[in-house]
């Protein structure tokens, strides 16, 4: 078993261990100590796709042996006290609680609106660190010119950018990424329709663009969840009336008209 090691939490500490070199909060003690019941909230995270759960046996602070205890990376943590309504806490702990799910909504609106958020608390080798990570990014799109489409590689040296200075990217609206899968989301399909369709619409979509063009649309990497990259035909707003046709010719349910009498 790893040592008990203590995370720093708005002016207090959380017990945790290393598991895989990840911390994992101690979960009962932390939820313990805002006065709420353990058992209430760990069936909070039951079965949640987010949610990291390991039981392990340990000893913590105050107690005579050993139990299982359940612990869960920081990130399964921080979920769960933003679900937490800061009237079922103690008035001892409610204050910490709302400034942490007011720092949380001020770094979700930074991520959605400027695409990344800085914990104002970074100390200054974690800010060095983010500012090499963007330097890495840009250098990576340079090396790529001539490899990548040209205008989705501008864009993401864009985006790269503005997220190194915190502010929103200037993007010229015609020349944006567009990926098929991005415009199949926007006809609310279900995912098993989405999943059925998404092979052969691309299929289409490349085959009308090359009628169009005379040439292949090129490539580019797109990371995926599971952290895999996979080529995918780089297309642009531009190429947004196109898989319109195609949708409209393969896919649009056909509109009923009404007899008239």
């Amino acid at each position: 078993m790893s040592d008990l090691i203590h995370i720093p939490f708005h002016g207090t500490d959380v017990l945790a261990v290393e598991i895989d070199g990840k911390p994992h909060v101690v979960l009962k003690p932390a939820i313990e100590a805002l006065g709420l019941d353990f058992k209430s909230q760990h069936r909070k995270i039951a079965g949640k796709s987010w949610a990291s759960v390991v039981n392990m046996t340990m000893q913590v602070p105050g107690d005579t042996q050993r139990r299982e205890m359940t612990v869960v990376d920081v990130r399964t943590f921080l979920m769960l006290l933003a679900t937490v309504s800061e009237a079922k806490v103690s008035p001892e702990a409610r204050p910490l609680l709302v400034a942490y799910q007011s720092e949380v909504a001020d770094a979700i609106e930074a991520y959605w609106t400027k695409g990344g958020a800085i914990n104002p608390r970074a100390d200054e080798h974690q800010v060095n660190a983010l500012i090499r990570q963007a330097q890495m990014r840009i250098e990576l799109c340079q090396a790529a010119k001539g490899l990548i489409h040209a205008d989705h590689l501008e864009a993401r040296a864009r985006i790269v950018l503005a997220r190194g200075l915190g502010e929103h990217p200037e993007l010229d609206a015609a020349k944006a990424p567009l990926y098929t899968h991005e415009f199949l989301k926007g006809k609310n399909l279900s995912a098993a329709r989405t999943k059925s369709v998404a092979g052969i619409f691309g299929k289409r979509v490349k085959k009308a663009y090359i009628e169009a063009h005379g040439c292949p649309p090129e490539q580019y990497p797109l990371n995926l969840a599971n952290g895999q990259v996979k080529n995918v035909n780089a297309y642009t707003e531009e190429d947004r009336s196109l898989m319109d046709q195609v949708w409209q010719q393969h896919y649009a349910e056909p509109v009923a008209h009404k007899a008239v009498a």
